[in-house]
């Protein structure tokens, strides 16, 4: 059975959510849509949970998978 790996995860932390690219597909998506100074925590961007739903449909209407 093979298996698909998502090329990002978004994980909800409350009045935050993380985003983690987890492919090169992935990280050039992230590279173009997120500025160089946004706040990071580890390899994740953080993302405000007002915003996370614009940013997951955006991902997924430029062909990338999330989860």
């Amino acid at each position: 059975m093979q298996s698909t790996k998502s090329d990002l995860l978004v994980s909800n932390h409350g009045t935050i959510f993380l985003l983690r690219a987890l492919t090169p597909a992935g990280e050039e998506w992230v590279a173009e849509h997120f500025p160089a100074d946004a706040m990071t925590f580890g390899d994740s961007m953080v993302v405000e949970h007002r915003y996370i739903g614009d940013i997951v449909d955006s991902a997924v209407n430029d062909g990338l998978t999330v989860e």
